[in-house]
């Protein structure tokens, strides 16, 4: 009697690990869109802090305080601090601010008066398909943001 041994074939394993290729692909693809995500997130809530900070200082300090925003190089400097904060090169920022505002078309200034009002604008950021848009009330200087 003849005994036939048991196992796989290599067919049988090629097919296997090419499907384990595959499902490990589609959860690196996940991760990578959630982190991206996440980045966005992190900056639209940096921006935030830093417009409701500059609002904070002008209603305290009775002076105006600005915040400029650096499209070139995307990052952004509040006017009574030295510090640059940056964030990613991939997420493209447009602003929607008076033309006053802007020096060299590539740095737009929201500003913060004394009584707490603004010069008002818009500022969105959008990675890929995630788009987070950041609205400053011009009259109460009130900030907020709207994911689409």
């Amino acid at each position: 009697m003849l005994s036939r041994e048991k196992g796989f074939t290599l067919i049988e394993l090629t097919v296997v690990l090419l499907i384990v290729v595959l499902g490990f692909s589609v959860i690196a693809s996940n991760i990578s869109s959630g982190n991206q995500s996440t980045q966005l997130k992190a900056t639209v809530r940096d921006i935030i802090s830093a417009l409701r900070y500059a609002r904070g200082q002008a209603l305290i300090s009775h002076k105006e305080v600005t915040v400029a925003i650096n499209l070139a190089e995307n990052n952004y400097q509040i006017s009574n601090r030295d510090k640059v904060f940056s964030f990613s090169d991939e997420i493209d920022l447009t602003l929607v601010i008076a033309q006053d505002e802007f020096k060299d078309d590539e740095i737009g200034q929201l500003r913060f008066y004394a009584d707490g009002s603004s010069s008002g604008g818009r500022i969105t950021l959008e990675w890929g398909n995630l788009v987070n848009r950041i609205d400053v009330n011009w009259l109460t200087g009130k900030i907020d943001v709207t994911d689409e």
